[in-house]
């Protein structure tokens, strides 16, 4: 018996993003439930990209491929949900570090645990029909445009 893909004729482009949107929606979903019902996509990349020692604004800017403002507006809104701090800079002067608070890095962990749920499930799903996660076709498409470097996930979407 033959089955009709409907997805075969799409473009490339749209397969990737079609594939992200499904498993962002399910993870956004995870997410809530697990209580961050606060937080959106956006705020996930922000945490990745302070992790560690931090950022300053105009870093975390650059990080994210946004205007200073954008950033700052950022994180003005996490700082106010309790997510990030803003600290004196170590090199002194006017500059501020932002660094994720312990309810962002108690987020990071709860998000990380799902993630790597969902990927076993899916995992599973595609086993059953004789598939398995394109990851080391994904990750050679990224190696075969980007080089040797992981080029940071920018909310262009």
């Amino acid at each position: 018996m033959e089955t009709h893909d409907p997805g075969a004729p799409t473009e490339l482009t749209f397969l990737l993003g079609m594939a992200f949107q499904l498993v962002l929606s399910e993870f956004v979903s995870r997410v809530e439930a697990a209580g961050y019902a606060d937080l959106r996509p956006m705020h996930g990349l922000v945490f990745q990209a302070l992790r560690g020692a931090g950022a300053t604004s105009s870093e975390l800017a650059e990080r994210l491929g946004v205007t200073k403002q954008a950033a700052g507006q950022i994180i003005d809104d996490l700082e106010r949900r309790g997510y990030v701090e803003r600290q004196p800079h170590p090199a002194g002067g006017r500059r501020k570090l932002v660094v994720l608070t312990a309810r962002a890095r108690e987020h990071l962990t709860v998000a990380g645990r799902i993630l790597h749920e969902q990927e076993a499930q899916l995992t599973e799903r595609l086993h059953e029909v004789g598939l398995r996660v394109p990851r080391a076709e994904l990750a050679a498409i990224i190696r075969v445009m980007a080089g040797d470097s992981i080029p940071p996930l920018r909310p262009v979407w």
